[in-house]
């Protein structure tokens, strides 16, 4: 069902596409929006290692909602700062690219929701202060991944 990588020697191993997934704090989500156009959106998110599913957080409704409302495939992207090779202009990416079914959910975790926050600070009164104020209006959506590749690019 899904496409096996081209350039498979510049493929990410499996601990090396979790890795970015935990390091880095924001990525691109991309569903079927109106008309089926794509919709893409960056985003930020809370990768759990342990079930292997990608969460974020939104408003209760909206376009990115609607969307998922119709059809819950979705493409999830993710790449590092990258490097540069022998002080050469050209960027080194490491990119993930997920594929999975999102679910929507008002119901999540207090404990969850301040894992996810503890990815941009540690200030417990702020993260805190933030659910209690935005909770009541918050759902948290969850990506089950279904298909995973990671790939390291070179710009040149």
């Amino acid at each position: 069902m899904f496409r096996p990588l081209k350039r498979i020697k510049q493929q990410l191993s499996e601990d090396e596409c979790k890795a970015i997934l935990l390091n880095e704090p924001r990525g691109v989500l991309s569903v079927i929006g109106d008309d089926n156009y794509p919709y893409a959106l960056p985003i930020n998110f809370y990768y759990d290692a342990t079930e292997n599913k990608i969460y974020f957080h939104t408003g209760k409704e909206g376009h990115k909602l609607d969307s998922i409302k119709k059809n819950n495939k979705a493409s999830f992207c993710v790449y590092d700062k990258g490097y540069h090779k022998d002080n050469h202009w050209s960027l080194n990416i490491k990119s993930v690219i997920v594929f999975g079914k999102i679910s929507i959910t008002e119901n999540w975790s207090r404990d969850m929701m301040v894992s996810f926050c503890k990815r941009f600070t540690d200030d417990m009164e702020y993260i805190n202060s933030e659910i209690d104020k935005f909770q009541k209006n918050t759902i948290v959506m969850c990506l089950e991944i279904e298909h995973m590749t990671g790939k390291l690019v070179n710009e040149a």
